[in-house]
């Protein structure tokens, strides 16, 4: 397509909604082969990804801030993930206050047209647009919303290998030792008592069947 052709285009997705598919099969008839079958087949935004775009034609600092803060987060993430020092939480926070703005901005331009984007909607898309690695749809020209990425949008991200496990120095494994000697100074005491205790209970018993004995022939003694 010439360049042109690239700006009435953009004209279409930053136009009014309901005039949308007018205007399109307008251009359309002032064309001839390919381009006009391509913009026959251009898609009609909904109101989330229609009011997306107009933060990118009309509010294009709000634009560009979302776009800077969810790069800063995406790579500030990755780095984390690799292993090296990155503020997450602040790269977090600025992302977030950002979608924040961009959200309100795309209401705002809404209400002036009459129509009323879902809130949680343009937050997912926006979300999903800052942060995507590689836009799925050209910047101004978004036509469904769009829903932020799993965890497969990391992939190809090296992990950290973790730690070697550390070997234990000289004074750990005197103290090691030394809590494993005490352990089991602990259990051979344990089983003596226990086994003192048992002896006990013998004895106790025996006792108490020579005394029944002794009541039994004291009885018998008794009657004769």
């Amino acid at each position: 397509m010439t360049s042109a052709l690239e700006s009435r285009i953009d004209e279409l997705y930053r136009g009014s909604l309901n005039e949308f598919t007018d205007a399109r099969n307008a251009l359309a008839k002032t064309l001839r082969g390919a381009d006009a079958q391509r913009v026959r087949k251009l898609a009609k935004p909904t109101v989330v990804p229609w009011a997306v775009n107009q933060v990118y034609w009309r509010a294009r600092t709000v634009w560009d801030r979302l776009m800077k803060t969810g790069k800063q987060l995406r790579t500030a993430q990755l780095a984390s993930l690799e292993g090296r020092k990155a503020d997450v939480r602040a790269a977090g926070e600025a992302h977030r206050q950002a979608i924040a703005d961009a959200v309100q901005q795309a209401q705002s331009i809404g209400a002036e047209e009459g129509v009323r984007p879902a809130p949680d909607a343009l937050m997912r898309t926006f979300e999903a647009l800052s942060l995507a690695s590689q836009m799925a749809e050209e910047a101004g020209r978004v036509t469904r919303p769009i829903q932020p990425a799993g965890f497969e949008a990391l992939s190809g991200v090296k992990l950290a290998a973790p730690p070697p496990p550390r070997a234990p120095t000289a004074a750990e494994k005197k103290q090691l030792a030394k809590e494993d000697a005490e352990r089991k100074r602990v259990e051979a005491e344990r089983k003596k008592h226990e086994a003192e205790v048992r002896k006990a209970e013998a004895a106790l018993e025996r006792a108490r069947q020579r005394m029944a004995e002794a009541e039994a022939a004291l009885r018998d003694t008794r009657k004769k």
